[in-house]
């Protein structure tokens, strides 16, 4: 397994070296190039029995099941399910708003004001899953999103393609306004069909345009998971005195008492939490939602975890 030799602050050793033993599953049949660790939507050779079928001419007469034969007096085969390795497409939104940032990266930057942005939290966890995906031999892609789609990396499973990967995670920057329903329908059509596709994003986007999106990419037969990065100042609304409220993509100030707004802010939170909460349900996206205090290791694991044990949900 190939190892970064450059340091970079996105990437943790220690973090790494946790979650190595922690495999990344898919939800449903993936549609690889290469035999792997995942299910597969055609029939091939492995432990797992899949199915009978009656016998055609031309079929394997090794698989043929001759106890089955005794029994009934027909030629039945025996079908096993096939294992593949799958495509991660890594979709990391890199608009405006991705530069915001409360949560002090540790205790002694309180006085500094040295802040993780949703950008730095999502580079984290799109290079740990991109580092256990190649591990584990996948191919790992990456698309850098905001108007449209910035910067794109094919799906490879060369590892040293990861420090391409690496590079430029390390490279992006926050900037730009958010498009990201026209990027997730383009990204459905051109990410070739039976791939995990995993979106790390503030998702300020109105839901209800969200899940025509997420029905696009599950009906192009893709495994769909969602990192919806909230810091918690957005959550808890924890303004003290009157504050400008800027937006980081390029809208006009707005001047407020949080007092006076706190109410409506509140419930405006809630409407959207829960309408989102009720799409990625109905669509059957696989949706975590962290607020940024979390550690991003915790979150990782909480991820994996149900992966492997939601395999073969569909």
């Amino acid at each position: 397994m190939w190892t970064p030799q450059k340091a970079r602050d996105f990437i943790d050793p220690s973090v790494l070296a946790s979650l190595a033993g922690m495999p990344l599953m898919a939800r449903r049949p993936m549609r690889g190039t290469v035999s792997g660790r995942h299910t597969s939507p055609t029939r091939g050779s492995s432990v797992e029995f899949a199915q009978y079928r009656k016998y055609v001419p031309g079929d394997d007469l090794r698989r043929l099941d001759w106890r089955a034969h005794g029994r009934s007096d027909r030629y039945y085969v025996k079908e096993f399910e096939a294992d593949t390795n799958l495509r991660c497409c890594l979709v990391v939104d890199t608009s405006g708003s991705m530069e915001f940032g409360t949560v002090p990266e540790k205790p002694s930057d309180v006085l500094t004001k040295k802040n993780v942005t949703k950008l730095q939290y999502a580079r984290r966890i799109a290079a740990a899953i991109g580092y256990i995906a190649v591990g584990q031999g996948d191919a790992v892609g990456l698309s850098c999103v905001a108007d449209g789609i910035v910067k794109h990396l094919p799906a490879l499973r060369n590892p040293s393609h990861l420090r391409s990967i690496f590079d430029t995670l390390e490279q992006i920057k926050g900037e730009g306004q958010t498009q990201l329903v026209d990027v997730l329908h383009e990204l459905a059509e051109t990410t070739r069909q039976g791939a995990m596709i995993i979106v790390m994003s503030d998702f300020f986007v109105d839901p209800d345009q969200l899940r025509s999106c997420f029905e696009h990419i599950r009906f192009r037969k893709h495994d769909l998971s969602l990192f919806h990065l909230l810091d918690p100042q957005e959550l808890d609304f924890s303004f003290a005195r009157p504050t400008r409220f800027l937006d980081m993509e390029g809208g006009t100030a707005i001047f407020a008492e949080p007092n006076e707004i706190a109410d409506r802010y509140q419930s405006a939170l809630r409407e959207y939490l829960d309408r989102f909460s009720e799409i990625v349900t109905q669509t059957g996206v696989d949706y975590h939602r962290v607020r940024m205090d979390e550690s991003y290791q915790d979150v990782l694991t909480r991820f994996l975890t149900r992966r492997a044990t939601a395999r073969g949900v569909r």
